[in-house]
């Protein structure tokens, strides 16, 4: 026997019994950005490693330490499995000229990679659900997004997320900061760990994030951003508060929030929760104006955020939100091969009609001659499909041209025969 391969550490698959969440929070998202006027856009997995460093910034962790970046070995060009895709979304607006026009909402699910140690809610291969809006400069787009998301949480059920806002200003603002920071943390470098002393003077917004305990004093102390925010700055994140006031958002400003890319500007927010451990953050995102210049386009404002899926989905098992139920209505029960033609094709009628129907198949190895299976095994196999209702073909009914329909949970083995010639008529009955 040939030695079993497995998946790769962090990247996991995803097996039937799980599927039902996910589809269930994808169906969820499609509606909601439809309501909003956001549209999807699907971009590729690999991308230009140039596109990451440029947008996300060369002194980040993303990418010092987690992209998975490879040579293309037929052209040599430098390529990454995106670790994130705001930046291969700005790519494409860029790319195909979707700003001509004026601003874009767009919303994106699927894979990202990043190569970290594998934890709760946080794998090496995990996905994302993004909203971008592209080309608008206002506060209250940053606004409406946030509410976007707010209005996720309660079409989802989720309680005990909270919102922490900050505002990051505009590059002036930032460097007199920076440099306010820097003449700060000088002052202590006996407190600074390793990676502290590498940023201090590329990029030491990046300390006020450090996750190490021992320097939470010193960073909480620190200069904080939003002192050296100028009149314009102030008044853009005075108009998300009120708007968010408005709609009855709570939120709290957290000045140490400067979220794990360089690109952020302004607007900055998190919606966190206290269930998950360390890994609190469920969803995150903020304005960004100049990206769209830094990947080659004409300089436009823009605005996003993601969400993790699996750490929603362990959200909302951690609350106890049910997975729906993905079952079939009915379970197909055929005692003879020679019935199949006709039995598929009334199956196929009730599918149309909106009717989720299992068929009998035998198991193991197909061999010639080879029946469908007693009616003994095939009926334990419709009550353990978790099927409402069982329908037989049995060569009797076949003949009046009828089914049997029995009732497997509500009214436990009561029959009645239905017509095959009148299935429109009696589809809906099988319907949960």
């Amino acid at each position: 026997m040939a030695e079993k391969i497995t998946a790769v550490k962090g990247m996991n698959d995803l097996l039937p019994t799980d599927s039902g969440r996910w589809e269930a929070l994808e169906d969820t998202v499609r509606q909601l950005m439809r309501r909003h006027a956001y549209r999807n856009i699907r971009t590729p997995i690999v991308e230009p490693t140039a596109l990451f460093v440029r947008g996300l910034g060369e002194v980040t962790d993303i990418v010092e330490k987690e992209m998975y970046s490879f040579e293309d070995r037929l052209n040599g060009e430098q390529l990454t499995l995106r670790p994130e895709a705001t930046a291969g979304v700005v790519r494409a607006v860029v790319e195909h000229n979707l700003l001509y026009d004026g601003g874009k909402r767009l919303y994106y699910m699927g894979p990202m990679f990043r190569h970290e140690r594998p934890q709760r809610g946080r794998y090496r291969q995990f996905h994302q659900i993004g909203a971008e809006a592209l080309g608008f400069a206002g506060a209250e787009v940053d606004a409406e997004l946030i509410l976007l998301a707010v209005s996720l949480w309660q079409t989802l059920g989720l309680k005990d997320v909270r919102l922490e806002l900050n505002s990051l200003g505009q590059p002036p603002e930032r460097a007199q900061h920076r440099a306010a920071l820097i003449a700060y943390f000088e002052q202590h470098a006996d407190q600074l760990d390793e990676d502290a002393k590498r940023r201090l003077h590329s990029n030491p917004l990046r300390i006020l994030d450090t996750k190490n305990p021992a320097m939470q004093a010193l960073v909480e102390a620190a200069p904080k951003l939003i002192d050296f925010l100028g009149d314009a700055s102030l008044k853009h994140f005075e108009t998300v508060r009120q708007i968010l006031d408005a709609n009855g958002v709570g939120y709290r400003i957290n000045p140490r929030l400067v979220r794990g890319m360089d690109y952020y500007n302004l607007t900055v927010f998190e919606f966190i929760t206290e269930h998950l451990g360390s890994q609190g953050t469920i969803c995150g995102g903020g304005r960004y104006d100049y990206l769209i210049e830094q990947v080659g386009g004409k300089p436009a404002p823009a605005v996003g955020w993601a969400l993790g899926v699996e750490r929603v989905l362990e959200l909302l098992k951690e609350q106890g939100v049910g997975a729906p139920d993905v079952v079939a209505d009915a379970y197909a029960i055929v005692p003879d091969v020679q019935a199949l033609p006709h039995v598929l094709q009334t199956l196929q009628q009730l599918r149309r009609a909106g009717v989720k129907v299992q068929m009998h198949a035998p198991s193991g190895v197909a061999m010639p001659g080879q029946g469908m299976g007693s009616m003994k095994s095939q009926f334990k196999k419709a009550d353990t499909s978790g099927a409402r209702y069982a329908l037989i073909f049995g060569g009797d009914e076949m003949q009046r041209g009828e089914v049997t329909l029995k009732a497997l949970r509500d009214g436990q083995g009561a029959q009645v025969c239905l017509p095959l010639a009148d299935v429109a008529q009696w589809a809906k009955r099988l319907q949960s």
